[in-house]
């Protein structure tokens, strides 16, 4: 038996052996995640266990139209709450991504954890962890075949926007033959890819537009136009109005310009803290960039937050940036 297959044999064991889950998903949801943690609630309801789901923070509006989204808790809306022993972590390449959501669960608790990333430190009892896979959607879409349950409307819906949203809309090099089969199955199954692409990558809010055009007036390029850097001060999110979901995106504005290998975006997000989020086109291993600040994602797309000002970062991340080109023959 495969190491994966294994590992896909004892989540269907844990799932099979418990009965009351608490579903998580990382903070600061996106697609993925959000699509993974309603995908995993769709199918323990099919094996009639009983379910809670929860996230640090409101569900990004652009996907509260997927089925039982509405049924997500927040955790940072409720002072008083329960604690709970059977965990199910989604899309946390390590345990600090579930945030406040923690304080949820008790000291001895079992714990699958459901994820993709390469950075992920097999925290949970159970790990079912596959580092090739697109998104985590393409996991529990392999759980759902493994366990023989059939794909409703609904589930599929929740891991369709989870493959799309992880993929760049099937645009990223993570976009394998077993992705388009996956995506295509799904299809068969009442998904509608155009109202679900039209709702989670086409469309933008104002206060994303005007946030974007104030970063860009921050644009730097360095290390002959091979790095370019955006950044976002709370003033910025303050004046325009904007939330985090606003600032989805604004990376690739740096990544995509011709000849950039390295994107960069600060984003500041308390007075001393600063979020950066990395892109690169296809050299240079972000994920490595990241993980030296506490941070971790994927080789192409990562991130870290990191304490001090939106100055002190900046030096300290460019300085690896440029380290990491230098290796990968940039000069």
């Amino acid at each position: 038996m495969s190491s994966y297959k294994a590992s896909l044999e004892a989540a269907a064991r844990f799932l099979k052996q418990h009965q009351h889950f608490l579903v998580v998903n990382h903070v600061n949801p996106d697609g993925d995640a959000t699509g993974s943690l309603l995908a995993m609630g769709w199918l323990l309801r099919q094996l009639d266990k009983q379910v809670t789901l929860v996230n640090e923070g409101k569900t990004p509006a652009k996907f509260m139209f997927l089925p039982g989204a509405d049924d997500i808790l927040n955790a940072s809306e409720r002072a008083e709450h329960p604690t709970y022993g059977t965990i199910i972590t989604c899309d946390c390449a390590d345990f600090a991504r579930v945030g406040e959501v923690a304080a949820w669960f008790t000291q001895e608790r079992e714990l699958l954890n459901i994820d993709h990333h390469p950075t992920n430190d097999l925290f949970g009892t159970v790990n079912l962890v596959r580092t090739d896979a697109a998104a985590t959607a393409e996991i529990i879409f392999d759980l759902v075949k493994h366990m023989g349950l059939p794909l409703g409307k609904e589930l599929a819906t929740c891991l369709y926007t989870g493959l799309l949203t992880d993929t760049g809309g099937f645009r990223y090099s993570n976009t394998t033959p077993y992705v388009m089969e996956a995506a295509s199955e799904l299809l068969a199954h009442g998904v509608e890819p155009a109202a679900i692409a039209e709702r989670v990558l086409e469309s933008i809010t104002k206060a994303h537009v005007s946030l974007l055009q104030r970063s860009l007036q921050t644009l730097e390029l360095t290390d002959n136009d091979k790095a370019a850097y955006l950044t976002v001060t709370l003033t910025d999110l303050i004046e325009t109005g904007a939330n985090n979901e606003d600032t989805e995106g604004l990376v690739n504005y740096g990544r995509n310009i011709e000849g950039v290998e390295v994107g960069v975006l600060f984003k500041e997000v308390a007075d001393g803290k600063v979020k950066v989020s990395f892109r690169s086109r296809s050299e240079v291993d972000v994920a490595a960039i990241a993980k030296s600040f506490g941070g971790g994602g994927h080789v192409r797309a990562a991130g870290c937050t990191v304490s001090g000002t939106i100055v002190e970062v900046k030096k300290a991340v460019s300085q690896k940036v440029s380290a990491a080109l230098r290796e990968c023959g940039n000069e």
